[in-house]
């Protein structure tokens, strides 16, 4: 156990951080799910809007790194893209049956 008032102070300080850290991490990590589970474009625009703004802020206070945090914005935008393409697949299909008929 620490024998100094200051490093008493800081083990406190550092668990209430760690605690505040998780929490927003882990909410972070929940809306990334589901986000990658939405199938409506226009919901999943919105979510990507709200998680790359979460995951600056955890990049900018350092609970995660910068990189990481450019990395996954990265791939939820692939996966918010490829949403639209496939929309887009399945009207011309679609259209495309329409015209055969």
């Amino acid at each position: 156990m620490a024998n100094h008032k200051s490093a008493q102070k800081r083990i406190r300080n550092s668990a209430t951080k760690r605690l505040r850290n998780r929490y927003q991490a882990k909410t972070t990590r929940t809306l990334t799910k589901r986000l990658r589970l939405s199938t409506v474009k226009s919901e999943a625009e919105n979510l990507l809007k709200e998680v790359s703004a979460m995951l600056d802020k955890l990049a900018k206070k350092s609970i995660i790194h910068k990189n990481k945090a450019a990395n996954q914005k990265s791939k939820l935008a692939k996966v918010v893209n490829k949403m639209g393409a496939a929309a887009a697949v399945v009207e011309k299909k679609t259209a495309s049956r329409k015209k055969a008929k």
